[in-house]
């Protein structure tokens, strides 16, 4: 190597080709989760919502994530989420989001894991409710909500969102 060279626009993945890793390495394994258990706490949350136990619910909801679930569970799990955010009033986000952020040892990991839905369900485009408001005001809501969030969790939940192999 000259001495002229600049180091830090070497490749160094090509002086080694073979040393690549499978994705089965990089991304977790997890147990595979039925849609009809994704069905079933859905409507236990649900429930929870209709009796004025929003903050419980989400705080369930975030705890009992379906990483092994297929595409179609984690979109069933997604939308109850959302549906559980949409139920929430805006005046006690802060409140909702201060209890389960201090309720226990994994409170950040539960903001980051909401985090995650909050992207998730922006990213999403559902057209039954364009035409009538409802994916606007949705939007407005989830965005609501990232500000909450970071606010209580800080910009490192995006950071850690934006860097975690388990997707929802």
């Amino acid at each position: 190597m000259a001495a002229n060279q600049n180091w830090r626009l070497i490749d160094v993945d090509a002086l080694d080709p073979e040393l690549t890793y499978p994705a089965e390495l990089l991304s977790p394994p997890f147990e595979p989760v039925p849609t009809s258990a994704i069905q079933q706490l859905g409507q236990q949350c649900r429930g929870l919502v209709q009796r004025g136990e929003s903050s419980e619910a989400l705080r369930i909801a975030l705890e009992s994530v379906p990483y092994g679930a297929d595409e179609a569970g984690k979109d069933l799990h997604c939308s109850t989420v959302v549906e559980i955010l949409g139920s929430i009033k805006q005046s006690e986000m802060s409140a909702t989001l201060n209890t389960i952020y201090s309720s226990s040892e994994a409170g950040s990991e539960l903001l980051d894991t909401l985090m995650k839905y909050l992207y998730k369900g922006m990213a999403k485009k559902d057209p039954s409710q364009s035409g009538t408001g409802g994916a606007s005001s949705g939007m407005s809501v989830l965005l609501s909500w990232h500000e909450k969030v970071v606010e209580i969790a800080g910009l490192g939940s995006i950071v850690r969102v934006m860097t975690d192999r388990r997707t929802v």
